[in-house]
């Protein structure tokens, strides 16, 4: 199979990034509409799934995606997720390969939860931005100022060097209930600075010490947009990620994680709604409200992410075809053995 066969196929499950400022995308398997054109990129799909599951199959590999990655690698997925869910499922999974569709901190998380397993990155150039966005003075300087009563807490979009830094991981599905169990009375949240203050709000009892950091993606939704798209569809609910700034989470009815925000839309009786965070949500609410009726909105400019994007389904087919972009063992292993220590902790308190 060529890089052109892959390419052709890609038109076939590419309805969700062809949104629209403010309107919703269209089906999955209909976004290339009728005629010969949709009959031969439909083809060309079924090829490359029957080629991926024989690299599967060879490679004993599984592949988990995350909700903002492009639809037609979400539709060939095994697994589809938020963070949370991957970093959870990849630890009980049989395969000794887990090919990741995600950004870099993502496949070290599975590297650190599965030391013994081969860990791919389909696009290992794949960054988050916020990852990187805190000093290790930061975290020196709040140990030394409370001591034992504090607890750093990781949000899991961060490097491997920065979660060592830290006592536990959160995702934004569980920091909330995480922060209020902790036993310390003081939190240092680390990096994003929207979601710390979203738990802060949440976790009054606790005193939150916040970081600098941000998504890149959602701090630049502005409430603005989000205010004109709820004048022009007044029935809809607006559903947010914490990852947005305080003003825009004041305007939302349901504040939640990626899959908070695509359970809330299933379950919810309103029809319609508008989505403030990543457009790659649009694919699995689309998918899994199928036939109900419900349409979806976002704020006039679409928020998408580059560095999801930036996985494609080509890249996907030629990770597994060559077993490229392996994530490697960390070299500092007293590092890495903390940071896989703030993630089992995540892991335990989120069941608990």
């Amino acid at each position: 199979m060529t890089g052109n066969d892959v390419r052709a196929a890609e038109p076939a499950l590419r309805g969700a990034g062809r949104v629209k400022a403010g309107e919703t995308a269209l089906g999955v398997m209909g976004a290339a509409g009728a005629g010969d054109a949709s009959g031969v990129a439909r083809a060309a799909l079924d090829a490359v799934r029957e080629h991926l599951e024989e690299l599967k199959a060879r490679r004993d590999a599984v592949i988990l995606a995350h909700y903002y990655v492009a639809p037609e690698v979400q539709s060939v997925a095994d697994y589809v997720g938020d963070s949370f869910y991957l970093a959870k499922l990849a630890k009980t999974l049989p395969q000794q390969t887990i090919v990741l569709a995600g950004v870099e901190f993502m496949g070290e998380s599975a590297k650190l939860l599965n030391p013994t397993k081969t860990v791919l990155l389909p696009e290992p150039t794949a960054d988050c931005p916020m990852a990187h966005m805190v000093a290790r003075r930061t975290v020196d300087e709040a140990r030394a100022a409370y001591g034992d009563d504090l607890a750093v807490v990781c949000y899991v979009n961060s490097t491997m060097e920065i979660k060592s830094w830290s006592d536990v991981c959160v995702t934004s599905s569980n920091a909330v209930k995480i922060c209020r169990s902790l036993p310390q009375g003081h939190l240092l949240f680390i990096p994003d600075q929207n979601l710390g203050l979203y738990v802060a709000e949440q976790v009054p009892g606790k005193h939150v010490i916040l970081n600098k950091g941000y998504c890149p993606r959602h701090q630049v939704i502005s409430v603005d947009e989000v205010l004109d798209a709820q004048e022009a569809h007044p029935g809809a609910l607006t559903l947010a990620h914490p990852e947005c700034t305080a003003d825009v989470l004041a305007e939302a009815d349901f504040v939640g994680s990626t899959a908070g925000i695509i359970d809330f839309a299933q379950k919810s009786d309103a029809s319609e709604f508008i989505i403030v965070t990543v457009r790659g949500v649009l694919h699995e609410l689309e998918r899994r409200c199928a036939g109900a009726g419900k349409r979806f909105y976002f704020p006039a400019t679409v928020p998408t992410c580059i560095n999801m994007d930036m996985i494609t389904l080509e890249k996907l087919v030629a990770c597994l075809e060559a077993g490229a972009g392996e994530v490697q063992a960390p070299a500092d292993a007293a590092a890495a053995a903390q940071a896989k220590l703030t993630l089992d902790r995540m892991l335990e308190y989120a069941a608990s």
